[in-house]
């Protein structure tokens, strides 16, 4: 559901040449979208062992003259990974030293385990943040493929992308009349229906992180929002690559994951797996998993 607003927000902040600082892994429209208008997508390390928590040097190191924004995904796809306060703090504060907007991609926002999301938006005083959610996720609503993005800009730092986006947005058909409806309903009505919903997916993160890390030739770091794990690929010898990996996993035990080289070169010899379905779905395909590794190992 936010696909399109990125696609609204690259067309208004770039020009061919430029280059935004993209997380690794990420979802992939992140890269696609910025290569679409000419630009470059400039991917900062997130630190595997810490939590997939983003690499604030190799950040720095990325900024130049033609840097136009830092983007941010929190929860993030396809790791998991909720960003400490500290951590969202520290990329507003470098933001703000090289005078860039914060693009914050919140689509999982309420969809933690043990900590809360925190939303560089609320910590901002001058650095402009531009936030991105939907409907698709929290709300259940995938198919009504709706999204909204909003402004915080104190300073007012924003106000030709803003009218270069207006001017994007009136060339385009807008959402449907019944799913803005929806969208109103579900932003101002009752929310207990998702304590219920994350207890289940709590339970259903706990066994995979933990079947995961019983299997040999591969471990996992703990997720602590949306529905993915990012498991790495230590037993290396039998593949030429990750995506090779997943194939052969999907035609002799017939489980499918994703390449994590696919979401970025911070992706390579990883895998993700979606969480979604009840713990007995997921035994099955452990189980068939953890036979094809011992086979393969053996």
């Amino acid at each position: 559901a936010v696909t399109e607003a990125l696609q609204l927000i690259f067309g208004a902040l770039l020009n061919p040449g430029d280059n935004i600082l993209v997380p690794s892994p990420s979802y992939p429209p992140y890269t696609g979208l910025v290569k679409f208008y000419g630009a470059e997508p400039r991917e900062y390390l997130t630190i595997e062992e810490n939590g997939w928590q983003p690499d604030l040097d190799d950040m720095r190191k990325l900024i130049d003259e033609r840097t136009k924004a830092i983007a941010v995904i929190n929860p993030n796809n396809p790791t998991g990974a909720l960003y400490e306060k500290k951590t969202v703090k520290a990329i507003l504060d470098l933001a703000g030293e090289y005078d860039l907007p914060v693009i914050s991609d919140e689509i999982y926002d309420l969809m933690t385990y043990e900590g809360k999301h925190v939303s560089p938006g609320s910590l901002t005083k001058d650095v402009p943040v531009i936030v991105m959610n939907g409907l698709s996720k929290v709300y259940f609503a995938t198919g009504w493929r709706l999204g909204y993005f909003y402004y915080v800009d104190p300073e007012g730092k924003l106000a030709e992308v803003r009218e270069a986006i207006d001017k994007l947005m009136r060339i385009r058909i807008c959402p449907n009349t019944p799913a803005q409806f929806a969208a109103i309903a579900g932003l101002t009505g009752p929310m207990d229906y998702l304590e219920e919903y994350m207890a289940k997916l709590r339970e259903r993160r706990d066994y995979i992180y933990k079947r995961i890390n019983e299997i040999p030739g591969v471990s996992a770091v703990k997720p602590q929002g949306a529905f993915y794990i990012f498991p790495r690929i230590e037993e290396r010898s039998k593949w030429k690559n990750d995506k090779e990996f997943v194939l052969d996993v999907l035609h002799e035990a017939h489980v499918l994951f994703v390449h994590g080289s696919g979401f970025g070169r911070a992706g390579n010899w990883h895998f993700r797996i979606v969480f979604l379905p009840p713990v007995e779905v997921l035994e099955e395909a452990m189980d068939r998993f953890e036979a094809f590794m011992k086979e393969r190992l053996s």
